[in-house]
């Protein structure tokens, strides 16, 4: 495979791309009723799971990052990842779970489970979004896509100015690293692990957020 590719290109099981999650906890109470979100969304000392159908994302970027975080205990815990951007993304059938190991009362561990844009609602959109992904598996098609770009060659990232790096606060990027960008993204059938997520807007049509005892319900 050459080190840059133009047009319509499909590599399966492609897992340097990943698919957007939502801020489940900055959903809970938090503007619900008009469906939209400003997200920024970890948790801590442990990665999420998320799945979908479909992600279309536009003005795709990556390039390779430390996510810095703390575990429960207060520890200091740093994390290689992948770090996408996009600066509009609409998702279908998507699922995101969380579990908490070890709650106290006798609760176990415990999984709240969000799923958004099925059947009957329109798509999950985010705007201006990023996330740090440590695991990804999906069908991906990309358009106009150039592999192999410096990191600090990527001047304008979704969201950001020309001339900034637009690298998210909880993330250390190497400006002469590996990186990469292209016009558009398609993912399908989405199986991925992230760190965290962060967006301008989160719109959820058709949301439903359960908690569940066990690990059994997680979204795959």
């Amino acid at each position: 495979m050459s080190s840059q590719v133009r047009g319509g290109t499909r590599w399966k099981r492609f897992a340097l791309v990943m698919v957007p999650s939502v801020a489940a906890t900055a959903a809970v109470g938090i503007g619900l009723s008009q469906g939209a979100l400003a997200a920024s969304f970890s948790v801590s000392g442990q990665d999420f799971k998320v799945k979908a159908k479909e992600l279309e994302g536009y003005d795709f970027v990556q390039y390779g990052s430390v996510a810095s975080g703390k575990t429960l205990e207060g520890k200091a815990k740093n994390s290689p990842v992948a770090v996408s951007g996009f600066s509009r993304a609409y998702i279908t059938n998507m699922c995101q779970s969380v579990v908490t190991p070890n709650l106290p009362f006798g609760l176990g561990n415990v999984t709240l489970r969000l799923e958004a844009g099925g059947a009957g609602h329109e798509r999950v959109y985010a705007k201006d979004l990023y996330l740090d992904v440590s695991e990804l598996d999906a069908d991906a098609e990309f358009s106009n896509i150039d592999i192999g770009v410096a990191a600090g060659s990527l001047t304008k990232f979704p969201g950001g100015k020309e001339g900034s790096t637009g690298i998210q606060p909880n993330t250390q990027a190497n400006p002469y690293g590996f990186a990469q960008r292209a016009e558009k993204a398609v993912l399908k059938e989405v199986e991925q692990k992230a760190w965290a997520t962060t967006a301008g807007t989160f719109n959820l049509s058709g949301l439903k957020l359960r908690l569940y005892e066990g690990t059994e319900e997680e979204c795959y």
